[in-house]
């Protein structure tokens, strides 16, 4: 029976995941079951770089049964929500030119358009080629997540 004035606390199962490019974090499941399903209906995605190739690492699962983080998990959480937010904010203020962006990039270093943030997508070759043109890019990867509705 729940002490007065607390809410029932419902426990989670936190497994340790990877993707494929080796990013590590943490997802929060009500049971194991519900990782199974989210894991067979590729629901899960990389934080960082949001691929869904994703796996459970090798690890004894945990019980949060309270809101108390360690030092080390907190300041974990803080990177993570530091890097999501300057992800929204090369979002909120570039333009999307898709597939499109090395020549979008290219027109506008030779001002053959007015200049302005883009993002895109480029082939690691096509990457190379823009710098081998004095053309400044940065890869960054963006997390699928960003792209839909944020509540």
């Amino acid at each position: 029976m729940p002490v007065r004035g607390q809410r029932n606390i419902r426990a989670m199962k936190v497994f340790n995941l990877c993707c494929a490019h080796d990013h590590r974090f943490e997802g929060w499941f009500s049971s194991e079951q519900d990782y199974l399903a989210q894991t067979a209906g590729s629901r899960i995605e990389c934080p960082i770089c949001g691929t869904k190739e994703v796996q459970k690492l090798p690890s004894a699962p945990r019980l949060n049964l309270s809101r108390a983080q360690t030092p080390q998990r907190a300041q974990a959480a803080t990177a993570q929500q530091e890097w999501l937010t300057v992800a929204r904010q090369v979002m909120a203020n570039t333009e999307d030119v898709g597939d499109g962006f090395a020549d979008e990039a290219r027109r506008i270093h030779y001002k053959e358009t007015p200049a302005r943030n883009i993002r895109g997508v480029a082939s690691s070759e096509q990457h190379a080629a823009l710098i081998d043109e004095g053309i400044e890019v940065m890869s960054i990867p963006l997390p699928g997540i960003l792209k839909q509705p944020l509540h």
